[in-house]
């Protein structure tokens, strides 16, 4: 008889995971208080890009990050297969663009230590860095070109991976408003706010933002906050623009369908998802320092997610010390998307007691409580 298994949370991980497992044959329920993928899932740019967006050091987190992105080619065109969807992906490479001579030696020193992990990256300035972006504005006086980096669409990516799950045999339950961890010590009992029980061998939590609620029922410190994160989008001529251009300051993405999104800005609202005029203003103060003609435009579309942020920066990702039937895998912060498929290779390789992934050693889920 197969494993029963039950996901809390159909995020983008949750479906993730949710889609790994049904491939090694675990029989698997997604439980979602709302909609799958409704919330920082949905909402995401879809970049692919950790080498812009990892500068500091090559720690864990990095090489969760590094090996997600390699698995990204195989993984989509697996999610596409299986779901009978498609959806953008684009291997378009990134500018991260700086503005004045002292980032210079940033770029160099980053350079220099994602080296040692095989990236491919190459500072590029003047007349080559307009060949390639020949809109960016003439503060940038350099950038680091990353072919490697890419971006997908997001929305259309969570429905192709729901569409994938469903086609596998994963039965997944929404608009359960709320869902009460009932017993997890011995067996896994869920029950939702109508009273509809979900009883399995095994638990993973893939909770995003709301993670934390569940502290007092494992007593256990899950410091996961949600960090409001608000983006905007403009008409833009296919073609216009070509890479990802990340700066300090925030990056803009061109999409297939005519629009660039232009993210993110951040603040700590709690649980709200309203958009605000500060929020946006923030982005369209400053994007015309990376393509002066976005003063002339508006954006045509404004929104905001949830991204669940934890206290040291890295997910909660690993099977509890005493319950290892319980697996989180949570609290990715704003690398949802990128860190899908590792995530889900990772809960699916501990569910079948393969030897440990070392990068976990930094994600172990109780390491708040000690």
């Amino acid at each position: 008889m197969k494993e029963q298994i039950l996901i809390l949370g159909g995020g983008v991980i949750g479906l993730a995971t949710a889609f790994e497992l049904s491939r090694r044959d675990y029989d698997v329920t997604v439980v979602e208080k709302a909609s799958c993928g409704g919330q920082a899932s949905g909402a995401a740019a879809g970049m692919l890009a950790p080498f812009s967006e990892i500068g500091e050091d090559p720690d864990d987190f990095f090489q969760l990050c590094l090996d997600s992105l390699h698995l990204y080619p195989r993984w989509q065109r697996e999610v596409k297969e299986a779901s009978g969807l498609d959806f953008e992906y684009s291997e378009s490479g990134s500018l991260h663009a700086v503005y004045h001579e002292a980032e210079l030696l940033g770029l160099e020193t980053r350079q220099a230590w994602q080296r040692q992990f095989g990236v491919e990256a190459e500072i590029i300035t003047g007349d080559r860095l307009r060949q390639l972006e020949p809109d960016l504005s003439e503060q940038i006086i350099a950038a680091m070109h990353y072919p490697e980096e890419s971006h997908l669409f997001a929305p259309d990516y969570v429905k192709a991976l729901e569409a994938a799950c469903r086609r596998h045999g994963v039965t997944i339950a929404e608009q359960l408003e709320q869902v009460t961890v009932e017993r997890w010590r011995e067996e896994i009992v869920l029950r939702s706010k109508s009273g509809r029980i979900f009883q399995g061998d095994r638990l993973i939590v893939c909770s995003g933002a709301w993670a934390q609620e569940l502290e007092g029922v494992f007593d256990l410190r899950i410091p996961v906050y949600p960090i409001r994160g608000q983006i905007c989008a403009y008409d833009l001529a296919v073609g216009r623009i070509n890479h990802i251009v990340y700066t300090s300051q925030g990056y803009v993405v061109p999409k297939a369908n005519g629009t660039l999104v232009n993210g993110a800005s951040e603040d700590i609202a709690g649980f709200q998802t309203e958009v605000t005029k500060k929020g946006i203003d923030r982005l369209t103060n400053w994007n015309k320092n990376i393509f002066p003609f976005l003063q002339e435009m508006t954006p045509f579309h404004t929104w905001a997610g949830l991204r669940p942020a934890t206290q040291d920066g890295f997910p909660l990702l690993g099977a509890l010390l005493e319950a290892p039937h319980v697996i989180f895998a949570t609290g990715h912060y704003r690398n949802g998307i990128l860190l899908s498929p590792v995530t889900a290779k990772a809960v699916a390789d501990i569910l079948d007691g393969k030897q440990d992934y070392a990068p976990l050693a930094s994600c172990r889920p109780e390491r708040f409580s000690y």
